[in-house]
This record gives structure tokens, C-alpha cells and sequence, in this order.
């Protein structure tokens, strides 16, 4: 029977709860992930002798949300980095490399069953399935299956090889020693026959068998009590069975962008990262799972369990704070080095969140604009500073002339300085800026009128090398009208292009839109069997949109040349709207939600302003009640 240590459970809670509080004052944006994760490892910390197989965790979200961060910052604060292993899996046969866990966790000392902690990064690249769903060949770390299955690891080969060979040369020595005491040899001509023990065998058999034996007493252990042991083990047939990993916690941690792409579709460095955080939100237990049926075979998915924590993109306030966090820290940095008080300006910060934030990115970029706009800059004032014995300097940026301005001491210096992302903004030429936005114009007014909302964000001009914009939807509940509406919505930038600038002059903009026109169309057609001629599904393989389904082709390029004219013909209903709405985004490039309501309802059009975590949905609910309240009067 187990016996509880009351005073080490508790003891152990009380430090539990001393690192969830370390980890919430080092990350920013992720309480939540932090709560579960010591929730679902409490047992596994608390009294480890209560498993019968490992605990496994497994940490999903986009790049830089501090996945491998946490797990490293955790391991440190529980005092495991000596019973710690990171491990990135590859499924590319390189001989120079391990091929089983059990060599990994040997070679490192944790191929035991005590409490360990193992994390298996990046896993999305030890994919087992092509992208056509055909299982690969594979012969390496196969045995990690059999971890994440029922704990068990065989032991690794060259260490039951090792103790056989020991065996082998200690009995054959000892053969040929006998036949020449028999044969009347002196003992001293024989003695450099005897099996060398060398200092990585004893470490080696030490490990193996789990000796409870400090080292200098094993060196000094007589070679024929050593014998004994090996023997014993071999005849208990203990150097055979599995390793038991019960003790193990296993975090498991990736990217999975099928997951996740939805987040990646957009310019991210100019998307709010509000809209990043409601859309990663919304990502689920389902969506992951489906994620890792592209990458691995559905017996190998649940083996990955049920403790699924996933990131969600940061917040524009987590990444505020992260920003501000930074800036105290360099200024008490500064004060502590030369004993220069600095003050930054909120402008300051603002301009590192705009060159420095890419909500689908984390907070690696955030870091490196820090350094980029604040420290590198800083070092000349501080030089200054010093050298002019001043105690103080204060920083803020003025946009309007790009400048930072300093005041060392009482003297005010300028610093001509313009962030590189804002020079790529401002790099977008007018006419093809103006081009854009009469294109995104299309699609929020179709929008606004289809479905009486103001679209999330509206944007022509963004940081990339090529120009662009776009309009950030809300999420639409698909029904049979709001398929045929998203489409008219897809179609209406290039035929606004056509309205305002003549169809010779409508730019190859359209493309994307209407790639994603005609899936929606073949969707309605194929297989959801909205279109009245066609009931059966045709889609019944993966890859729906790369089938060429002649059958159904005819209707579809029917029905979206008929929402083509139906989309022109609102935008000509609604024409000066749509020039005003892109006149006045062409001059800024980006247009606040509530002036693009105002101007709408300028124009007579009813919209509303919704938050990212909107779903616009029929009312479905309402309808229902309506029909129960029918058939109740009816009888």
C-alpha cells in the first residue's frame, strides 16, 4: 500500500502554486494556459506513484505565443533541468543520429522509471502521412508511439549488448585461465588475460540494473560480486522487460498551421491583433484533431490524448504590455549603469507596436523592435548624457516630421528616424494605393448591404514589398444566401475597378477572390447540393477543389456569372457611396470602423458595429420558438 507524506504533499502545493505565480509574472497574455497546465500536472507533481502511465500535454498555437518558453520556464522552477530532455522528433533517416527515444532518453540518463519530464517540440515535422494521406516509410523513433500508448519503452539495445559482451569475455577469460592452471602455468603468465572493466561499462551497468550504489563504492566492487549481479538480473529476465515510464510527464508542443490558417490569410502586420486573438479563439479540441489527421494516422492521433491546451494569438493590449514591460526594464537597466533617470513617451511606444507587432508572428518581433528602435538609438543620447554629465533623458517621437526627440539634461536633440515598417507603408504609391481602394471599397459596401455590417477592418495600404489591402469580414454562418452572398461580396472588388475605371483598366487584383468565388460555388453545387439540379455529393475525396467534376462545371459558371451581374448591379445602386467610402481611404490608407458606420448611414444603408467575437447567424432560435408556439394554438 502507498504510503502519503502529508507534509511533502503539502509542501509541494505550496510550491506548485509558487511557480504558477512565477509563470504568470514572466508571460503575458496566457493565465489561462498557465492554470491548466498545473492543473492537469498537480498529480503527476504531488505524488507521481499514483500513475499507471504518463501524463501527456500537448501545447498547440502559432509561432512565438511562448510554447517552448513555458515548458522550459516550468521545468526550471520545478527543479527537474537534471531530469529534463528536449526533443525534436525527424522522421529523415540520418545514421548519425539517435533513431529511438529509448537511445535519446539513455544517452541522456532518463531511460528510467523515475519522475522525469520529457518535451517533444516542433512535432508537426515528424508527420507520418503525405499530403495525400499515404502512410510514409519509416523506421525511426517508431518506439515514440509506444510511449505515448501505455508508457512502456524497451531498453536500448547496446545496453543489454554491453553487459552480454562483459559477460562473454569475464567467462571466456575465466575458460582459458582454468585450462592453464590445469596445463601448469604460473598465474603471472596469464593475468593480462582478464576482462578489462573500463569506467564507461561500471556507469553503464550502474544504469542498467538501477544500482542504488554511489560511484567510488562500484569502482572499488570485486569483479566476481559485479558477475553476481548481472547474472541475477539476467536469470529475473529484469534486463529484458520494458521500461515503465509512468513517472514521465510528456509535453508535447507544435504548430499547426492547418489549425490555424484561417489567422494566416491576412497581411499580418497590419491586421488588429484583437481580430487574430477572436479568430485563433475560436480554434477547437476538433480542429486540432483534424489538423493532426493530415500529419498522422488516426490510431496515432489518440494517442496523443484528450489535454489539448491551445495558444490563441496575443491581444493588442497583452502586446501593449509586453511593450511597457520592456521599456521598464531598459529604464531601470539604464539607471542602474550609469544612474541616468529616462522617461518614455507613450508616442515612443506607439511607434515600436506599429513597426514591431505581427500578431501571427508573437512577441520574437516585438523583441527585436525594441532593440532596433529603443536601445540602438538610446546608446547616443546615453553617451551624450554622460559626457554632459546630465541625469536625465527623456524620449517621444513626433510622426508627423519622423524624428525622436530627446531631451539630455535640459537640452532638446533631434534624431531623424522613420520605423522600417512605416517606411513600407509609406512606400505605396498613390495611384496604385488609390487602385486599392476602390477595390476594397467594392467589397465593404456589398457587405454593408448584404448583410447590414461594418466590416472588422478596412485597409489599402499595408507592409509588404507588394501593394495591397483588405476588407476583415466577421464570422458569417454558411447558409444556402449567405454562400450566394459571400460570393457577390468576393466578386464586387474587381467589379468596382470596372464601374469607377473601365473594364480595360480593372487591374489582375480580382485573382484571389475569385479563386475563393468559385470554391464557395462549387461548395454550393458539390456538396452541400444547394443547386436544384444536382442532389448527389461529388466531393467524397479530400481535395475537393482540385476535382475535375465536368458534370457539375456548367452549373457553376452559371451561377456565378449570375451573381456577378446581381453584385454589379448593387455597386451601380450604391455608387457614390462606394466613391466616397474610397476616396476617403485612399487618403489614409485605413479607415476606422466607426467612420466608415457614419458615413454609411449617410447613404441610407442600416449597419451595425460589431466586435470580432460577432457570429452573424439567423435567428434560428427565435424561429423555432414561433413554430412551437403554432402548432401549440393550432391544437
Amino acid at each position: 500500500m502507498l504510503q502519503v507524506d502529508k507534509q511533502l504533499i503539502a509542501e509541494r502545493k505550496e510550491q506548485l502554486e509558487l511557480v504558477r505565480q512565477a509563470l504568470k509574472q514572466h508571460f503575458i497574455g496566457i493565465d489561462k494556459i498557465i492554470d491548466d497546465l498545473i492543473g492537469y500536472i498537480q498529480v503527476w507533481y504531488l505524488m507521481p506513484e499514483l500513475l499507471q502511465r504518463p501524463v501527456i500535454v500537448n501545447l498547440w498555437g502559432m509561432t512565438g505565443v511562448g510554447k517552448t518558453d513555458l515548458v522550459r520556464k516550468l521545468v526550471r522552477a520545478l527543479g527537474f533541468q537534471e531530469r529534463f530532455a528536449e526533443i525534436e522528433l525527424s522522421n529523415i533517416d540520418q545514421t548519425f543520429w539517435h533513431s529511438s527515444v529509448s537511445s535519446i532518453l539513455d544517452k541522456r540518463e532518463l531511460h528510467d522509471s523515475r519522475p522525469c519530464i520529457l518535451l517533444f517540440d516542433e512535432i508537426q515535422r515528424f508527420n507520418t502521412i503525405d499530403l495525400e494521406g499515404k502512410p510514409l516509410a519509416q523506421s525511426r523513433f517508431m518506439d515514440f508511439w509506444s510511449l505515448l500508448s501505455d508508457g512502456y519503452l524497451t531498453r536500448y539495445d547496446q545496453e543489454v549488448n554491453d553487459i552480454d559482451n562483459f559477460l562473454g569475455r569475464y567467462f571466456w577469460e575465466r575458460k582459458r585461465k582454468k585450462k592453464r592452471l590445469e596445463a601448469g602455468e604460473e598465474p603471472e603468465s596469464y593475468d593480462h588475460y582478464e576482462p578489462y572493466i573500463s569506467s564507461y561499462d561500471l556507469l553503464s551497468f550502474k544504469k542498467t540494473l538501477n544500482l542504488d550504489i554511489d560511484l567510488e563504492s562500484l569502482f572499488d566492487l570485486p569483479e566476481n560480486e559485479l558477475v553476481n549481479l548481472l547474472l541475477n538480473a539476467k536469470k529475473k529476465k529484469t534486463l529484458y522487460e520494458p521500461i515503465n515510464h509512468a513517472q514521465t510527464l510528456i509535453i508535447v508542443s507544435g504548430n499547426l498551421d492547418e489549425a490555424f490558417s484561417v489567422a494566416r490569410d491576412a497581411a499580418e502586420a497590419d491586421v488588429d491583433a484583437d481580430i487574430f486573438h477572436a479568430i485563433s479563439s475560436k480554434v477547437t479540441l476538433m480542429d486540432v484533431k483534424n489538423a493532426l489527421l493530415r500529419k498522422f494516422r488516426p490510431e496515432q492521433v489518440a494517442r496523443f490524448g484528450n489535454i489539448h491546451l491551445i495558444y490563441p494569438s496575443l491581444r493588442k493590449q497583452d502586446f501593449q504590455a509586453l511593450i511597457a514591460r520592456e521599456v521598464r526594464r531598459i529604464q531601470q537597466e539604464t539607471a542602474t549603469r550609469t544612474g541616468i533617470q529616462l522617461s518614455v513617451d507613450p508616442s515612443m511606444e506607439a511607434l515600436i507596436y506599429r513597426n514591431g507587432v505581427f500578431p501571427a508572428q508573437g512577441v520574437r518581433p516585438v523583441f527585436s523592435s525594441v532593440t532596433d528602435i529603443l536601445e540602438v538609438n538610446l546608446s547616443n543620447f546615453l553617451l551624450q548624457a554622460l559626457t554632459t554629465e546630465a541625469d536625465k533623458v527623456a524620449l517621444s517621437y513626433d510622426s508627423t516630421h519622423k524624428q525622436i526627440i530627446a531631451e539630455v539634461g535640459e537640452q532638446p536633440v533631434k534624431l531623424a528616424f522613420e520605423g522600417r515598417i512605416d517606411q513600407i507603408r509609406a512606400s505605396n504609391q498613390a495611384a496604385v494605393t488609390a487602385n486599392i481602394s476602390v477595390h476594397e471599397a467594392g467589397h465593404a459596401v456589398l457587405y454593408m448591404v448584404l448583410f447590414n455590417l461594418v466590416p472588422m477592418q478596412l485597409q489599402s495600404r499595408i507592409a509588404n514589398s507588394y501593394a495591397g489591402g483588405f476588407t476583415f469580414p466577421h464570422q458569417i454562418y454558411r447558409t444556402k444566401q449567405t454562400i450566394l452572398d459571400m460570393i457577390k461580396i468576393f466578386l464586387a472588388g474587381g467589379l468596382a475597378e470596372e464601374l469607377l475605371f473601365g473594364v480595360s483598366e480593372a487591374s489582375i487584383g480580382r485573382s484571389q477572390d475569385r479563386e475563393e468565388a468559385t470554391i464557395l460555388a462549387i461548395d454550393y453545387m458539390r456538396r452541400y447540393g444547394f443547386g436544384d439540379a444536382f442532389q448527389a455529393n461529388y466531393v467524397m475525396e479530400d481535395h475537393a477543389h482540385r476535382m475535375k467534376k465536368e458534370i457539375t462545371d456548367t452549373e457553376v459558371e452559371h451561377m456565378i456569372a449570375a451573381q456577378v451581374e446581381l453584385a454589379r448591379g448593387l455597386l451601380q445602386k450604391h455608387e457614390v457611396l462606394l466613391i466616397e467610402l474610397a476616396q476617403k481611404l485612399s487618403l489614409t490608407g485605413k479607415l476606422e470602423v466607426q467612420m466608415i458606420a457614419d458615413l454609411a448611414k449617410l447613404h441610407g444603408l442600416v449597419v451595425s458595429v460589431q466586435n470580432e467575437h460577432y457570429l452573424h447567424v439567423p435567428a434560428y432560435d427565435t424561429q423555432l420558438d414561433s413554430a412551437n408556439l403554432s402548432v401549440g394554438n393550432c391544437s
